[in-house]
């Protein structure tokens, strides 16, 4: 955590120094001075050395002997040993983990004006690990912290006034925090100050100055950024449009190098996602159905519904793969349950079909439905054929002609038509009273998500 800065007695030196012979017997005569200078009491050669055995900086790696070390700098009032002493508690390294201890030393350094101490008990009281939970307190420490410039405190000081958590909200005051930490090369606070330029918000809206952050955010190896920086060269926005350099940053997202954070992860399965859709559809490559299973699959794995219900509906056309209904079931379905509506639209309609499923045409109802509410377009003139002809269901004309009128208004081209025709043939079944309802009803409808 923050004890890596504690070293600069034998960790600046240690750098210096080439990998020779020559190097080693210096580097092991300056562990000796900096050891003796620590049995003498010395408290910065000591939390020095508590550095050292925990970085193995010039010294075998030793958790417990830099405990050892940095409690004897801490107890003489070391402000940066007390604070890493703190994180050793915390994080259980080379001591018992002990949040109350982590507390006490975090507060002892807190209370010297030590930012990594301030930062440490402000985490503890947001969290209430070893003290009472109070949200207040976290805040006025963060702020604190962030103003002596810790970066990790000026992150979350931004977050809190952005959510307007335990402060009022105030979005140019988070873009101000966002900056800060930008400044400092917080590649987090990079693409949150990008994505503020990107709406407006907090700050006016400048595409260009949030391509310049993303970028600098992505080439750290921040997958959200990288994913965000494709889509503003897909689009054209604040960058020249530009399928390649699109493509380059999607490929580098979707390598999972870089994915070790939960929003990494998410980012790099959108990529790969996003990938897919690009050899599907021959952006900036030559368009590959195998290639875009491939990634699919990938995607798919980690449970992104999109990806499920698309690669479900591979195998059901046989695109890039042999055609297999019992497959394109066991990957439609999981989509459909995390309300994809495309792939609960897919599944209604194989229930109708009985392809990969028993034919149930109540379950095609039911599932048609789930898509209708939604606003897909498709399922709303799939299930308005249903109220028509009475399949799985009882006729119902006004039914039919609500969602036949919803579908014209989401469709385009010849599926609009059909949907209009389809339409036509209901008209007659109802009275003008009956059709001015429906009207009604068309114009009020909302997707379940906006009720």
């Amino acid at each position: 955590m923050k004890w890596i800065a504690a070293a600069t007695v034998l960790g600046a030196v240690m750098a210096c120094q080439d990998p020779t012979p020559v190097a080693d017997s210096r580097a092991a005569s300056m562990t000796r001075n900096l050891r003796q200078q620590a049995d003498n009491g010395d408290a910065s050669a000591q939390a020095a050395l508590g550095a050292a055995y925990l970085t193995g900086d010039g010294v075998e790696p030793d958790a417990e002997e830099a405990v050892r070390w940095y409690r004897q700098a801490a107890e003489q009032g070391h402000a940066s040993a007390q604070a890493t002493l703190g994180d050793l508690y915390l994080n259980a390294e080379g001591v018992t983990q002990d949040d109350g201890e982590a507390a006490r030393w975090y507060r002892l350094a807190a209370d010297q004006g030590n930012a990594e101490g301030q930062y440490g008990l402000a985490y503890l009281y947001g969290v209430g690990q070893g003290v009472p939970r109070d949200d207040a307190e976290a805040a006025r420490l963060m702020r604190l912290s962030g103003e002596q410039g810790d970066v990790q405190a000026q992150y979350a000081v931004a977050l809190l006034y952005e959510n307007g958590q335990d402060v009022p909200q105030d979005l140019a005051e988070a873009a101000r925090w966002y900056l800060r930490a930008a400044e400092q090369g917080h590649a987090r606070s990079q693409a949150s100050l990008a994505a503020m330029y990107l709406e407006g918000r907090g700050v006016e809206e400048d595409d260009s100055k949030a391509a310049r952050w993303l970028r600098m955010a992505a080439t750290q190896g921040f997958v959200v950024a990288q994913v965000d920086l494709a889509y503003l060269y897909g689009v054209g926005r604040g960058v020249p449009q530009d399928d390649t350099q699109s493509l380059r940053w999607l490929q580098m997202a979707a390598d999972p190098i870089h994915a070790r954070s939960d929003a990494n992860i998410a980012a790099m399965t959108r990529a790969q996602y996003s990938l897919a859709l690009v050899y599907v559809n021959g952006r900036g490559v030559t368009p590959n159905d195998a290639e875009a299973v491939r990634w699919l699959r990938l995607a798919a794995a980690r449970g992104l519904a999109e990806a499920q219900g698309d690669l479900g509906f591979m195998y059901l056309t046989g695109r890039g793969v042999p055609p297999d209904d019992l497959e394109a079931a066991r990957w439609i379905r999981p989509a459909a349950d995390q309300g994809y509506a495309g792939a609960q639209r897919f599944l209604g309609l194989m229930y109708r079909d009985g392809r990969g499923v028993p034919r149930d045409l109540g379950e095609t109802t039911r599932w048609l439905g789930l898509a209708a509410d939604q606003g897909d377009g498709l399922a709303q003139y799939e299930l308005g054929l249903l109220y028509r002809e009475g399949i799985g269901t009882p006729t119902d004309a006004s039914t039919a002609y609500l969602w036949l009128s919803l579908a014209i208004d989401r469709l385009e081209g010849d599926a609009r038509t059909r949907a209009a025709q389809a339409r036509d043939q209901v008209v007659s079944s109802l009275s003008a009273t009956e059709r001015a309802e429906g009207d009604r009803q068309t114009r009020e409808w909302k997707p379940v998500f906006e009720r």
